[in-house]
């Protein structure tokens, strides 16, 4: 797990947000919608990209199991020892421009570039998510 996502985790648990949301509700009290994360290469846009793009759902679960201990599903993710960048946490980053130019911000052009990785490495998104499990990385 990176250091972006365990500190992630830690600073903000889906649970207690989630329980946060349901008092909130229980309570009664009027919650306005959050915007839009698409702009921003928000989590659930980059994960409505993948997707689209993976569209066998066993590989596109490996595929999530990996981004989600990786980064988060964050398209800034940084690794501060590292220095693996984005969804896919790749290293050194602009790797990821052999995907696109567009690469430090379009989960699409990280999620593309990571994809041809998992293939080339490890056949496929699950071959990765094996390797992963066996490694705590990949």
């Amino acid at each position: 797990m990176s250091a972006v996502s365990l500190f992630r985790r830690a600073s903000a648990p889906k649970k207690a947000l989630a329980g946060a949301v349901l008092a909130a509700a229980t309570a009664g009290t009027l919650m306005a919608a959050a915007p839009s994360q698409a702009a921003t290469g928000g989590s659930s846009s980059a994960q409505a990209i993948a997707k689209k793009m993976i569209s066998d759902s066993a590989q596109y679960q490996c595929f999530s199991n990996i981004v989600d201990h990786e980064s988060d599903w964050n398209v800034n993710a940084t690794n501060a020892s590292s220095g693996a960048y984005g969804l896919v946490q790749a290293l050194p980053g602009n790797k990821m421009a052999s995907a696109g130019s567009d690469w430090k911000t379009n989960p699409a052009t990280q999620i593309e570039w990571g994809l041809d990785y998992m293939k080339d490495r490890y056949g496929s998104p699950c071959g990765a998510w094996g390797f992963w499990q066996a490694n705590g990385w990949y």
